[in-house]
């Protein structure tokens, strides 16, 4: 199983998470790449098994505009049927952005392996925890 951990992270948080991520995929046997946003295209969905994304809510509740955005609007037409999870962490709202994240996938067509999972700022034992489980689901 090939795994593909892309991510965006400005504080390190989101950066965090993602090596949570990596940890459960490698655990429960996956080959799993960490892989920043900035690194990431279209063109390389089709190589992963399972890919998982993660960014962090910025602005009002959104996407980074940057960088992670423009990747994910790329991807999204190679996401139908494609075995997704995703993360990130905010430090204001309540998760509205991944709400929304969430929708916009299922609506595309994307199979979710779990719930999302978010945290507020640095991830703390649970969320490191529910970031490993989030891997694991990616390898399943």
């Amino acid at each position: 199983m090939k795994t593909a951990i892309v991510y965006w992270s400005g504080t390190g948080n989101t950066e965090a998470m993602a090596q949570a991520v990596q940890n459960g995929a490698l655990t429960a046997g996956a080959e799993a790449k960490l892989i920043k946003s900035d690194s990431f295209d279209a063109a390389m969905v089709d190589a992963f098994d399972t890919i998982a994304f993660g960014c962090p809510s910025m602005g009002a509740e959104q996407l980074e505009e940057d960088e992670f955005e423009p990747m994910f609007e790329a991807c999204k037409s190679k996401l139908s049927g494609k075995r997704i999870a995703l993360f990130g962490s905010y430090g204001w709202g309540d998760g509205e952005w991944m709400r929304t994240w969430k929708d916009q996938c299922v609506e595309l067509g994307a199979v979710l392996t779990t719930e999302p999972v978010i945290c507020n700022e640095a991830p703390d034992d649970e969320a490191t925890a529910a970031c490993e489980a989030l891997g694991k689901s990616l390898a399943e």
